[in-house]
């Protein structure tokens, strides 16, 4: 292929991550080795009580901003090196609650409150991911033709749902006076309130999860099964194995470049997990690190945002998630050399 019909294929692409990839994530590193605040100016404010003979006035210094030609505040921006990522992971609080023992005052810091929950959300989502996903793929491949079409469809139902909807039906079957908690409460005769144990609230989150992901999984290994070579397991089944010692020999060798991209995916998705703190309202228990940065530019009271502890917030998000990946792409580049040869 010529270079021009090539640069004429491949350039529009390009450009597209350049201009919605490339630079925001450049501009979002800038940012968190700066801080923009807003131009104040200490002003005399005179307020009188009302009344002319017993009036009395107060003269009051207050702090306002400035403000241009056009009446927006005026801002300054400092480059302050590190000093974002320290605010935000607050290191100096760490090593007081190493030093004295009190480890669980850790997870009190937003951040390290967020980032443990994230991990444990995306390690303990990924294997149940994968086991439910490859069961309902093998389950529909050894069922009868004339049932496959309706068990497909109602097996990716969860994946068609929007995700925020997803999370609210679940929260209103468990929240409240939702039907499974009434149900419960009926069967154990006491009181149960979900929403106020984040240890119920967590497990909520990660159900919805798998619920929510698993058919993707087994879309993707359904797939799979369909070009399993038919002479190998038959060669197996003369050979006296069993039906386990074929899903371990043949059937899962075979599907493993789709597990790594199934693992691929759901890492990159649920290391960045936001719908589940919205959809559970889950904030005063369990937040991701997503939510984190989202909080991170919602308007305090003044109407500031902290731009650039979000963007410090996004950065070590984006690093999280290289770090998670590698094992599984080294796995993949070994596979690939491996085949090449």
């Amino acid at each position: 292929m010529k270079f021009r019909t090539f640069a004429w294929f491949v350039g529009p692409s390009v450009l597209m991550m350049l201009l919605f990839i490339a630079f925001p994530l450049v501009s979002v590193f800038l940012q968190s080795f700066q801080v923009t605040q807003p131009v104040v100016e200490t002003v005399e404010v005179e307020t009188c009580t009302p009344g002319f003979v017993g009036q009395t006035c107060v003269t009051e210094t207050k702090t306002t901003p400035v403000l241009d030609a056009n009446g927006n505040p005026v801002t300054t921006t400092e480059w302050v090196g590190l000093l974002s990522y320290t605010r935000l992971l607050q290191f100096d609080q760490v090593g007081a609650a190493i030093a004295s023992g009190a480890f669980s005052s850790i997870l009190a810091i937003d951040f390290w409150k967020a980032l443990r929950f994230t991990l444990t959300f995306t390690l303990v989502t990924l294997p149940l991911v994968i086991g439910l996903g490859l069961a309902i793929a093998l389950a529909v491949n050894n069922a009868a033709r004339s049932v496959r079409g309706q068990i497909i469809f109602v097996s990716l139902l969860p994946f068609i749902i929007t995700p925020v909807i997803g999370a609210l039906s679940i929260r209103w079957l468990f929240y409240g006076d939702g039907i499974v908690t009434a149900l419960l409460e009926d069967m154990l005769a006491t009181d149960i309130s979900v929403a106020a144990n984040g240890w119920a609230i967590e497990f909520l989150m990660m159900f919805y999860r798998v619920w929510h992901v698993a058919p993707f999984a087994f879309v993707i290994f359904y797939a799979g099964l369909q070009t399993v070579n038919q002479d190998t397991l038959e060669s197996a089944i003369i050979d006296g194995a069993s039906r386990f010692e074929r899903l371990r020999f043949v059937v899962v060798p075979h599907l493993m470049p789709l597990i790594i991209f199934v693992a691929l995916i759901h890492l990159m998705d649920a290391y960045r997990a936001f719908e589940e703190v919205v959809g559970f309202s889950s904030q005063a228990h369990r937040i991701t690190l997503q939510w984190l940065t989202y909080d991170l530019l919602t308007p305090d009271d003044a109407g500031n945002r902290a731009i650039s502890r979000a963007s410090a917030s996004a950065m070590l998000t984006m690093i999280g998630i290289v770090i998670l990946l590698i094992p599984l792409l080294r796995r993949t580049w070994r596979d690939h050399k491996g085949s090449a040869r």
